[in-house]
This record gives structure tokens, C-alpha cells and sequence, in this order.
């Protein structure tokens, strides 16, 4: 097993063992003892009660977060309407185009952080599912990722907004960032609230006993600093 360097351990030891932190109190701590000489992404790791082999017992869902993740999020929108292509390029999307696109990617190239289809484009961009189902960059209906031309600026401001989408692993966890180190205090509170608002709504209907388990909050290079459930579950978006 890889041993930590003398920063995180530095970091670690600023953690009281034992002790469960408010969300205020663990945003606070993990912006006070982050090292890294970047702006590290502070992200929620969330254990479930789930058992991700149940189709009943999903979790998956989108949220907007008010603040923003803190860096410029690259727009493809796959469409061949001219109405939508027409839309997509006035609202901003940084690559639009159908066929093209498809045969670039097959290719290798991924230079993008979303990608939003028109529903005609589905079934020739279901072919690229291997490659981008595994980054979570494919089109999908219930993360409002495909939609009809009309609805192109709008899904289009969203993912511009901090649109973060999260899903259950196969360990039965959810991992979502919720900022940067440098957002202030407040901003990555509205944010993680957004976040978890969420997820509680996310409920699925096949969870047995407890659904959240423990929550945790770390920076990209950092130690997890546990949070109290009570008061984190509580949090409500604005």
C-alpha cells in the first residue's frame, strides 16, 4: 500500500479521530488544511444502504448547483434538425454537429465535459455508448440530457450553470463535487445543500433500512473528514 506524504499526514492530524463535523465546521476545516498547490475540488462521498445489483434500488439524478463547480464546462450538443442546430449555436454549445461529431469521437477525441442530444440523434449516438457510457458523458432522458430542439438553450444554460449529474457505483457509494477550495464558505454550503436536497428526494423506491449511511467530505488531495448525519441530511436547497 502506497504511503501518504508528510502533507496529508500533516492534514490528517488536524482531523479530531472520532469526532463527526457539522457541514459549516468540515467545509471550513477542509479549506483551512488543504495543501495542494491548485485549486483542489472539494467533493461529498456518500456510503448507501443500496444494493446497486437491484434495478429497484438506483440512484440517479441531476442537480444545478447555485454556485457553479468553478471551472468552464465544454458543451456538445449532437443534432441534424436545423432548428436545433440553429438554437445550440446561438445559446453557446461549443461543438454542434451529428455525423461528424459521431465519427470524431470514434476516433478518439473527447474534448468536451457534456454531451446533449436531440431525440432523432439517439439512435446513431447509441453506438458510441461504449465509449461514452463509461465517462458518464453519454445522452440520457432521465439526466435531461436529451431533449427536443425547443429545449436546446435551455438544457444547454443548465449544464453552463453547474449541472452535476450523480449516480450510484457498484460499490453502493455516490461521489460528487460541489466546488472549488477557493469558493467561500458560504457558496460550497449552498452547494453541498443543493447536492444532498437532491439526492434525499432521489430516494429509490426499493431502499431497505437506512439509505444514507455515513457522508464524508474531502478535498481532491486531502483526507475525509466525517459529517454528521443528522445535520447534513437536513440540509435543504435555497
Amino acid at each position: 500500500m502506497p504511503k501518504h506524504g508528510k502533507n496529508y499526514r500533516a492534514a490528517l492530524a488536524r482531523i479530531e479521530p472520532g469526532r463527526l463535523y457539522t457541514p459549516a465546521e468540515a467545509i471550513a476545516l477542509a479549506k483551512e488544511i488543504h495543501y495542494a498547490n491548485f485549486d483542489e475540488t472539494v467533493e461529498v462521498h456518500l456510503r448507501t444502504g443500496l444494493d446497486p445489483r437491484h434495478a429497484d434500488q438506483q440512484v440517479r439524478g441531476v442537480a444545478l448547483l447555485p454556485h457553479g463547480l468553478g471551472k468552464p464546462v465544454r458543451v456538445l450538443v449532437f443534432t441534424a434538425d436545423p432548428e436545433g442546430l440553429r438554437t445550440a449555436e446561438e445559446a453557446g454549445a461549443d461543438y454542434v454537429g451529428s455525423d461528424e461529431l459521431i465519427k470524431r469521437i470514434e476516433e478518439g477525441w473527447l474534448e468536451f465535459d457534456i454531451a446533449i442530444a436531440t431525440p432523432e440523434m439517439m439512435g446513431r449516438v447509441g453506438r458510441l455508448g461504449r465509449i461514452l457510457g463509461r465517462r458518464g458523458l453519454m445522452p440520457n432522458p432521465r439526466s435531461g440530457t436529451v431533449v427536443p430542439p425547443a429545449d436546446l438553450g435551455r438544457a444547454i444554460r443548465d449544464a453552463r450553470k453547474g449541472r452535476v449529474e450523480f449516480r450510484l457505483d457498484r460499490t453502493a457509494n455516490l461521489h460528487v463535487p460541489i466546488g472549488k477550495v477557493s469558493f467561500d464558505d458560504r457558496a460550497l454550503l449552498d452547494n453541498l445543500a443543493t447536492i444532498i436536497d437532491a439526492i434525499v428526494k432521489a430516494k429509490p423506491s426499493g431502499a431497505k433500512g437506512q439509505y444514507i449511511r455515513t457522508a464524508t467530505l474531502a478535498t481532491t488531495m486531502g483526507p475525509g473528514i466525517r459529517l454528521d448525519l443528522g445535520p447534513t441530511l437536513a440540509l435543504k436547497a435555497a
